[in-house]
Parts: structure tokens; sequence; C-alpha cells
């Protein structure tokens, strides 16, 4: 399923209204629907609704006249004045018929749920003042919170907390999800997402050619590799892992477990001699070779059948498992990078990437974690603190010639 950046959904947005559905016609679309799951959150009881002044605020506006036409007890708490609002979001206050709270903390009383209808997916600075103390508030309260679109304090495109951020029961989202509420820790304020249908067509993503997609089975189903009834073990490939020193041999292990477990037909540990033993006694559907030197380990790989290599968890630091990785990078083996190393080139990314790029190697992925990520990219993690976890990815991709 497709993941739109906030730009993107506001292009949908826009191509549906060129197309002649009227932009009020989606907000009302879209209140409806936070009511809908208002009422199935909480069947009793009064309800909050705590409004922005943008679009976010008319959604609320929206949710709030149409659960008070079912019969429900709601009030709304408005950040600015009333008559301030514009467009389609002074369209939908003019919905409700009643009067709006001043906006303080104290205004939020016991209510049974709370919607936040505040700051929508574009909000791009960070949250002060009154607002801040609201969040702080409705954070606070203990009732359970139905956030419109994205919790209020979220980046929409880096899941990134603008100073504070409501952290909501769940979350309605419209036409397709957005990547905070995928990434951390944006997807943590989210608690359950809903999407709903608020009449956009999807066609409009053929004009905007999403980049981003969220990683379900579905994505990748058909391409992955099944075994054939007439199969053998070298079809479905051999993977070499690199293990390190006797006493931090577990994660390596737990590697080449997994590589069995995604399926490959044969899995070998690369082993220091001194470690051998300690290997062999923990596994059984994996072979074990003994590898100290990086002689060796080309010799290992002169054999084409062993086509892919795991260097990294548990490999140790330094210059033997720089080594290994220019081997295998030079054998053009299809390698994953982990761990110690990525770190082991900390001091000279460049002599990786580089490398990666000399190599013919028919892939090789990176996969740094947020703390290893900038040993690496510096520039790239320091740059834009609330930059986007995806745009650095694909900046860090660029600049290694990597995955």
């Amino acid at each position: 399923m497709e993941v739109l950046t906030p730009a993107e959904m506001e292009r949908a947005d826009r191509l549906t209204i060129a197309a002649g559905r009227p932009g009020f016609a989606l907000m009302l679309s879209a209140g409806q629907a936070v009511a809908t799951v208002a009422m199935e959150l909480m069947a009793e009881g009064p309800i909050l609704v705590v409004a922005g002044p943008g679009n976010n605020g008319g959604d609320g506006f929206v949710a709030a006249a149409e659960l008070a036409a079912r019969g429900r007890e709601v009030s709304v708490i408005l950040l600015c004045d009333r008559e301030s609002l514009q467009g389609d979001a002074a369209s939908a206050a003019k919905g409700w018929k009643y009067p709006v709270l001043p906006f303080n903390p104290q205004a939020i009383g016991k209510p049974a749920l709370i919607i936040d209808a505040l700051f929508g997916a574009g909000l791009n600075r960070p949250v002060t003042g009154e607002p801040h103390d609201v969040i702080e508030a409705i954070n606070g309260n203990g009732a359970p919170v139905l956030a419109v679109d994205l919790p209020s304090g979220i980046n929409g495109a880096s899941a990134a907390v603008m100073g504070v951020a409501v952290r909501a029961t769940e979350t309605v989202t419209f036409f397709r999800r957005k990547p905070a509420h995928l990434l951390l820790p944006g997807r943590i304020h989210c608690g359950r997402v809903r999407v709903a249908d608020i009449g956009i067509d999807p066609s409009v993503l053929e004009e905007i050619q999403p980049q981003t997609f969220e990683n379900v089975p579905q994505v990748w189903r058909k391409s992955f590799p099944v075994p054939w009834v007439d199969g053998h073990k070298y079809a479905r490939g051999h993977t070499i892992v690199v293990t390190g020193d006797i006493a931090a041999t577990g994660a390596a292990r737990m590697s080449a477990r997994g590589s069995l477990r995604a399926g490959a037909g044969l899995v070998t540990l690369a082993s220091p001699r001194d470690a051998l033993a300690v290997n062999a006694a923990a596994v059984t559907a994996i072979m074990v070779r003994p590898v100290d030197t990086v002689i060796e380990f080309a010799e290992l790989l002169s054999d084409k059948r062993l086509n892919t290599c795991v260097i990294g968890p548990g490999a140790g630091l330094g210059q033997r498992t720089r080594d290994f990785v220019i081997s295998a990078l030079s054998a053009q083996r299809g390698l994953v990078l982990d761990a110690d190393a990525l770190t082991s080139f900390a001091e000279a990314p460049d002599r990786l990437f580089e490398a990666i790029k000399a190599s013919h190697a028919p892939q090789v992925v990176l996969t740094p974690h947020e703390g290893e990520f900038p040993r690496l990219f510096s520039d790239i993690s320091n740059k834009h603190p609330f930059r986007s976890k995806l745009e650095r990815v694909r900046a860090a991709a660029e600049r290694s010639g990597a995955i």
C-alpha cells in the first residue's frame, strides 16, 4: 500500500478538487468518519473536541456537529477566534451551532473521550505556548484520545515530536497512511491507525507517483523465491556468516539461523579457530568452517556456489572485519553489512563507499540502526535534525552505492 507524505496528500486533495469534488465535501466525509470512530470508541459520555485553526480543526468541527446530531454531549475548544477561521474550516465552524470554550488546559474538564483536531500532518515547527500546555493537559487527563489524521505535535513526514505531542489511543487518517503513522517516534503516539475513505479516487496516485510503500507481504510476495518441487539446496543459495571472537559468537549464529528461516538452502559460519567448538556445538543445520585470515576467507569465497555473505553481527571491530568486507566485495557476492562491519569503517566511511561502487556485487545492503547511521553519514544525520528518515536513507543510499 502506498504511503503519502503530507505534500503528496495535499496534492491528492487538490487533484480531487480539480476533478470536481469540492474541498468542503472532503472535509464533511473526513469529519463524519471521525465521528463514526468516536462512537465506536466511546459509546456514551461527554466528548471534547480540541480544534485548531486549519483544516484539521475543520474536520473536528464537522465531527462535533455530527456527534451532537447523534445525541452526544459535545464541547469544542478552539485555538483561535472563531471569526478568524478561513475557507473550508470557516464553513465547518458555521455548522457548529453552539459556543466554543476558551483555549486553556482548565477547559478540558473530565470528558469520556477527547478528539484531537488541533494540528494536522503538515506541522513543521515546535509546539509552544498555550498549544503546548493544552497537549500536556490532554496527555495527563486520562481520557482516551482519538487523533484526527495525526496526533498533534507529530511531523507527518519525519515522525518527529515537535517539542510535545498528543499520545492518542486511536488515529483516523484519510485515503492513505503517512510516514509518521509507521516511523518512530510518531507511530508510538498514534495508537491504532484507521484509514478512512473520504471520496478520493485512487487514480490520483498515477499522477502523484508515490515513492514510499508500506512493507507488507503483498508488496514482495510475488517476488519471494518459492522452492520448486524438483529443486535442491544450491538452487536456494548458500550464505556465509562471518563470526568473531569466542566471547561474542551469538549474534552471528542468530543471523545464520535467520538466513535458514528466510529460505537459504545452505548456511556456513566462517569462524575463527578458537571459536570453532563453541559455534559447532550450538548449531545443527548450519555448517562451520575455520576462517582466521582474509586469505582463508577469499579461498572460501572461491566456490561460486557460496553466493551471499553477512558480515557484522559479532564480527568484531577492526582490520580483520574491514579486510573481510573488501574481500567479499571483490568476490562480487551479495552482501549484507551490519553492526561491527559498519562501525569498523566509521573513521573512513568513504573507503567503504568507494569499494561498494567499484564492486560488481549483485546487491550490497547496509542495515545501520539509528545509533550506527551517523557513524557513516554524519553530515546527513546532523544537517537537518527533523529531516525525514526516508529522505536520510535515500541520501545515504545515493552516497554509498548500497541499499
